[in-house]
Formats: C-alpha cells, sequence, structure tokens
C-alpha cells in the first residue's frame, strides 16, 4: 500500500497512518475520537462522512467547536444502537486498553463496519518487561503515562494478545504495523514476537471475514 503525506496537523504517528488507511469519500465513525483531530483531518482531506463518539463532553464540546458530527457516548455500551454496515470504516485509536469488555467492541466494530482500524499502546514492549523484572512496579511510558491506581486503562494487551484476538473472531487482517517508541515503523517483514518485543504501539486494519475495501 502506498503512503500518502498526511496533514500537518496529525503529530501522533498512530493517526498519521490511520489516515493513510482511510479511503476517499468513505464512511467513518470514530470512536473514542477525542477532539477530533483525526476525524477533522479526514473531513477536510478526503471528504469523508465523518462521524465520532466521545464519551468526554470536553472532546464533544471541541468537537462541535470544529463542525463534527459527534455525540457523547461509550464504546461499550452505545455501538449496540447501531445498523449492521453503516460504516465503512470503524475507527479506535488508543482506546481499546480502556474499555471494560474488548472483545465485545471489536466485535460491534466489525459488525457496524466493514472495516476496523485499531491503534493500542504494547504492554509487551521490551522497556516493559525489563521495567517489571528490575524494579517489580508497574511501568510509566509516554503511551500509558498514568499510575496503576489512577490509570484510565483495565485491560492491558501486547500485539500479540490482539493477533490471537483478531483470529478468534475470523477477522482478517488487512494491514498491520507496529511503531517504536519514536514513531517509525519497526521492519515490516518480521515475526509477531519481534513486534510483540520492540514495538510501543500497534495499529491494526481489520475486515469482516472476506470483506474488501
Amino acid at each position: 500500500m502506498s503512503t500518502i503525506l498526511p496533514p500537518d496537523t496529525l503529530v501522533r504517528p498512530d493517526h498519521r497512518l490511520v489516515w493513510n488507511m482511510i479511503g476517499e469519500g468513505t464512511r467513518v465513525l470514530d470512536v473514542g475520537c477525542g477532539d477530533g483531530t483525526l476525524l477533522d483531518a479526514l473531513a477536510r482531506t478526503k471528504n469523508v462522512d465523518a462521524r465520532g463518539i466521545e464519551i468526554s463532553r470536553g472532546g464533544v464540546a471541541a468537537c462541535v467547536a470544529k463542525g463534527l458530527a459527534v455525540i457523547q457516548g461509550d464504546a461499550d455500551t452505545d455501538l449496540a444502537d447501531y445498523p449492521d454496515d453503516c460504516f465503512d470504516f470503524v475507527v479506535l485509536s488508543q482506546t481499546l486498553q480502556a474499555t471494560h469488555r474488548p472483545r465485545a467492541v471489536l466485535e460491534q466494530m466489525l459488525r457496524i463496519g466493514r472495516n476496523a482500524v485499531v491503534s493500542f499502546p504494547n504492554f509487551g514492549h521490551w522497556r516493559m518487561r525489563t521495567h517489571l523484572l528490575i524494579h517489580g512496579t508497574m511501568p510509566v511510558t509516554e503511551h500509558l503515562p498514568d499510575t496503576w491506581y489512577n490509570t484510565p486503562n483495565i485491560h492491558f494487551c501486547t500485539i500479540r494478545d490482539f493477533v490471537e484476538l483478531a483470529e478468534e473472531l475470523k477477522a482478517r487482517i488487512v494491514r498491520a504495523d507496529a511503531l517504536d517508541a519514536a514513531g517509525r515503523a519497526v521492519g515490516v517483514q518480521m515475526p509477531w514476537w519481534f513486534w510483540n518485543l520492540m514495538g510501543e504501539q500497534g495499529i491494526f486494519w481489520l475486515a469482516r471475514g472476506e470483506a474488501r475495501v
């Protein structure tokens, strides 16, 4: 897949990759869209039918100020209200680990969308393993910045965990990327165990069954 330069407004490496995955003029739902930075870039530069769900009032207000169609809602409960196949892409960036039922959320994403794009911090990264081995305490990193007692994350997972979940759901991996601490792609031809060790975050494009973009 050829890489096109995303807008300068997208400073997060996972947002830049997700932007490249989304097709022109598609129907997109961004779940946990925050202040709408990614959704706004997609609407302005790719002419997508951009919709969003955000749990925080401040995030919803920021999105509405940008003219985005975003509602306040919870990924764990509100995705069930959408009909089958109403979106081409459903995006969940850096939010999966904060949901109460990650598997159910991913199932709903693949029900209401032909494609699901998910990014998440990789708890299998070597720095986390080393920190636990040496210090015996939960690590705090750029992508997991909160201490264990006040973190919103309740389901930590590794890249390997996510691959196994995708297989259980019979979802096809259309594209997968692992990024290092600097936001650079880890070698694309490397096996999963290497990504699991060296990638600080994973970004996966999944399709349901034999779905095509």
